[in-house]
């Protein structure tokens, strides 16, 4: 087929518009990366993200480091309201996607082409040459560090050694030694390179300090700072509705983040604690446990802390009642080897085991209406219920929360401790009623609970020589510990 000179320019006319079309539908932030030059050029572009619709100081920011002649990008889910006038030549990248429009610009690297960013705050103020002489400090350092900090006004920056149990669920603070940083208390821009920023999972995500520093801790980046501050903007006091707005979205916000990171507990510098995880009105942190293994297991985690102390907290309780109501009971199975090994419950268990005397059962008025096969909540908020499984009973942490405390019915035969309902754990066993005559106390996850006379014959009834010496996951077919 012959091709006219005609039909050749009209087809090179609707190419041409097709691409012109395909580089500039993607909006005022930007064109797709095959439209633009390749990211990597020098300089440093700064990124405004922490900021609150209200009451917020984003049009000076913004202007004051457009002035340097660098890049400024605003990045928020949605564009501010009330409307901000950014100035000429500041971009908006929203993130969240509408479902009747194209696609936003939720991919920011792609339009940031410098080498590196700059987070700054909102309320900040430019200084010619300070970018640039943090991006020197960071390309200078031939160590870890990946990041530079900076402060905002005139409190100077708090160096903090941050150190990560990931098993723990827990970030734990403390003074930086020797100039190490891996976090900063204040107000701080922060450098990095471009590409550091975007290998980050959660690369913009709220409070961006406490999200860069977490993820940096777990990939063992460095932290400088930088004594020259950046000046903070003059503003008017935030009024006292902006404050309250403003400290419920923080707070909102830092939930959100830990739990994206994997955060249950933070120990602050001044060893006050943060908890993030599971209470008495919210469900547990992990969901059903399959063969004697929670989830968290196979993913290299042990009990999320927040249901360690609720544990704690119900077999306490638990103990307290029973105690109080001449109710014969002890510490069994995972338990007590828990108090064996620790004095405390094993940090990957997700449950306390208790055994009981049958025939104290109706001692109890809570155990009492369970037995009935009705549920009831005690006067403490803990819900106590007949199992379904079998002839045994549970203590709930709460109605939402159902951490729990299992009571095992025993009774004695011929001189042999008994049950009516075997479930195949390894503890499943009979015993000499001589265990218990006497019981004794035994330190236990901060109280003293009543256990076997003889903690290490029992344990080894049940669990086979050496089971205090040799820990292990409660199904080691399914996950050993050998494996963390």
């Amino acid at each position: 087929m012959r091709v006219t000179p005609c039909q050749a320019a009209l087809a090179s006319a609707i190419g041409l518009n097709l691409l012109l079309l395909y580089c500039t539908w993607w909006g005022p932030g930007g064109s797709p990366p095959s439209c633009r030059p390749p990211r990597g050029v020098p300089g440093v572009t700064v990124l405004l993200r922490d900021f609150e619709d209200f009451e917020n100081d984003l049009a000076g920011t913004a202007r004051s480091f457009a002035s340097l002649a660098v890049p400024v990008l605003v990045a928020a889910e949605t564009a501010p309201y009330p409307p901000v006038p950014l100035p000429a030549g500041v971009n908006l990248l929203p993130l969240r996607p509408v479902a009747d429009r194209p696609p936003p610009l939720a991919h920011p690297e792609l339009h940031i082409r410098t080498r590196h960013v700059a987070l700054v705050p909102d309320g900040t103020r430019a200084i010619p040459g300070l970018l640039e002489r943090m991006r020197n400090a960071l390309e200078e350092d031939a160590g870890d560090t990946r990041l530079v900090a900076a402060p905002v006004g005139t409190v100077p920056l708090r160096c903090l050694e941050l150190r990560l149990e990931p098993r723990a669920w827990t970030a734990r603070y403390g003074p930086g030694a020797s100039g190490v940083c891996r976090a900063v208390e204040g107000t701080a821009v922060l450098l990095l390179r471009t590409r550091d920023l975007f290998a980050l999972p959660f690369p913009l995500a709220r409070p961006v300090s406490t999200a860069l520093f977490i993820q940096a801790a777990f990939r063992g980046w460095g932290l400088r700072v930088i004594p020259a501050a950046f000046p903070a903007a003059l503003r008017p006091p935030v009024s006292p509705h902006g404050r309250w707005k403003a400290e419920n979205l923080a707070e909102t916000r830092r939930r959100r983040l830990m739990r994206d990171l994997g955060i249950k507990r933070e120990v602050l510098a001044d060893g006050r604690e943060r908890w993030y995880g599971c209470g008495k009105e919210t469900a547990r942190c992990f969901g059903t446990v399959h063969a004697r293994t929670p989830q968290y297991l196979l993913a290299g985690r042990w009990t999320p802390p927040c249901c360690l102390r609720a544990l704690r907290e119900t077999a306490r309780h638990v103990a307290g009642v029973l105690e109080a109501a001449g109710v014969r009971y002890w510490l069994e199975g995972g338990s007590l080897l828990g108090a064996a090994r620790l004095g405390d419950i094993i940090p990957w268990d997700y449950d306390v085991d208790l055994g009981i005397y049958r025939e104290d059962v109706g001692k109890c008025r809570w155990l009492a209406v369970a037995a009935t096969g009705e549920p009831v909540e005690d006067d403490e908020g803990f819900l106590w219920e007949k199992a379904t499984e079998g002839d045994f009973y549970r203590v709930h942490y709460s109605q939402s929360n159902r951490l729990h405390v299992d009571l095992w019915p025993f009774y004695p035969r011929g001189g042999v401790m008994t049950k009516d309902t075997w479930l195949g754990h390894p503890q499943d066993v009979e015993f000499p009623e001589s265990f218990l005559l006497p019981r004794v106390p035994m330190p236990f996850a901060g109280f003293t609970a009543m256990a076997p006379n003889n903690a290490r014959a029992f344990l080894e009834l049940k669990f086979g020589p050496g089971a205090i010496e040799n820990p292990e996951y409660p199904n080691p077919a399914v996950k050993r510990l050998e494996q963390d």
